[in-house]
């Protein structure tokens, strides 16, 4: 598989959507008869622009097709459905969350060492500590970047899913997007498999291969879930407790996402 090319684009879409994101917050507030997207609207214009085959070249000639420019009203494609498609969420909001989809080893890394700082831990203690937490994604390479990349994908997939809004033509939107951005056969296979896979925590948490794994799986589904929804606040509380975060740390990171960029 090729996760870890697929992750790097990912972020990249979430590095340059937070600015498309705010730009077109006051437009979204504004001529809508409901308080969030026209996820409908959208996703037919999507669908039109990628012939629902994830064609990357339809995917990148924007209004030509008379479809709707999601890249352009979302901040890109896959990460414009996963963070800004759900329902009655608005995506001009979501800037914050494209920041820390983008920068989400750091900011995992910043909120274990305010956590080391909160406890008063010498300089020393945290050299001392460091090296049994686990290399940041970005700093990772071969087959432990492919790994960390697989757990990432997966836990955003998740976190979409938690509020059980996801129907077959998002999926299919999904994975053709994902599919735009380069996915190999086997890839595409795995992502069709975690998009109807049951919701499990637990099984999620068990593919962290290290403490700072863990903050990045529960900062990222930060940054797609919304926490005043009920649904994605228990699978947040859920995915916290299958990691083994403490309630400090899981507060750091959600504090780390909402301030992000």
């Amino acid at each position: 598989m090729n996760a870890s090319k697929i992750l790097q684009q990912l972020m990249q879409q979430a590095s340059s959507g937070g600015a498309q994101a705010g730009q077109h917050n006051s437009h979204q507030r504004q001529g809508s008869q409901s308080s969030g997207l026209d996820v409908q609207g959208m996703l037919g214009g999507l669908a039109r622009q990628l012939g629902m085959g994830g064609s990357q070249d339809r995917n990148s000639q924007g209004g030509g097709s008379g479809g709707l420019d999601m890249k352009s009203l979302l901040g890109g494609g896959a990460i414009g459905l996963l963070v800004g498609s759900k329902r009655g969420r608005s995506a001009g909001g979501s800037a914050l969350k494209y920041a820390a989809i983008a920068g989400v080893g750091k900011l995992a890394w910043q909120a274990w060492q305010r956590s080391q700082a909160a406890k008063n831990d010498t300089v020393q203690q945290e050299a001392a500590q460091s090296s049994l937490e686990g290399e940041q994604v970005e700093a990772l390479s071969g087959e432990m970047q492919e790994r960390r990349s697989l757990e990432l994908l997966q836990a955003m997939i998740m976190a979409a899913r938690a509020d059980g809004h996801i129907d077959e033509q998002e999926r299919a939107l999904i994975t053709g997007q994902i599919d735009a951005l380069g996915a190999d056969q086997e890839l595409h296979n795995w992502v069709q498999q975690q998009l109807n896979a049951p919701l499990d925590a637990q099984a999620l948490a068990d593919q962290a291969d290290s403490p700072q794994a863990a903050r990045e799986m529960y900062l990222i589904s930060v940054a797609v879930t919304d926490d005043q929804n009920p649904m994605e606040r228990a699978w947040l509380d859920q995915l916290a407790s299958a990691l083994n975060l403490s309630p400090d740390m899981a507060a750091e990171l959600e504090r780390q996402a909402q301030q992000a960029g």
